[in-house]
């Protein structure tokens, strides 16, 4: 089952998980076997996360939140560690990441992760400034017309 792993520095990686014990895989995946939050933030999308990734001072992961965010139309709250994303069924149950949503995580990463190399050239002037900048190129990424 095709999944995407987005780490902090918005690397992505392509999973293949086992149909059976899947949710194993993915806790190895962001490191917390036994603490695997879910957010459902797309309709045919799963966000798997550490669950006490904020609490244990884990990287926030910048990517994941602004593909979030862009998915949900509004800013979130801070996603923190590696996250691995699946698809979802109208049940609600765990599948394959359809090609169209794993095309909106990869988008979304290299944005973030030329947005970020720019900022290191010439910073935003504040944090409203960048949050915006993210979120408004995240939405341009994932916009049905693209």
């Amino acid at each position: 089952m095709r999944a995407l792993r987005i780490d902090p520095d918005t690397t992505v990686t392509e999973l293949l998980l086992p149909r059976k014990d899947a949710f194993c895989v993915i806790g190895e995946q962001i490191g917390s076997p036994d603490c695997v939050d879910q957010g459902v933030y797309h309709r045919r999308a799963v966000l798997h996360l550490h669950g006490s990734g904020r609490t244990l001072g884990l990287p926030q992961n910048l990517a994941a939140w602004a593909l979030a965010s862009a998915w949900r139309g509004v800013a979130l709250y801070p996603l923190a560690g590696t996250v691995v994303v699946t698809g979802r069924t109208a049940d609600g149950d765990v599948t394959a990441l359809d090609d169209d949503l794993a095309e909106h995580v990869q988008t979304v990463a290299d944005t973030v992760r030329e947005t970020l190399a720019r900022w290191r050239r010439r910073p935003p002037v504040s944090d409203e400034a960048a949050t915006s900048e993210l979120l408004a190129c995240a939405a341009r990424d994932v916009a049905p017309s693209r």
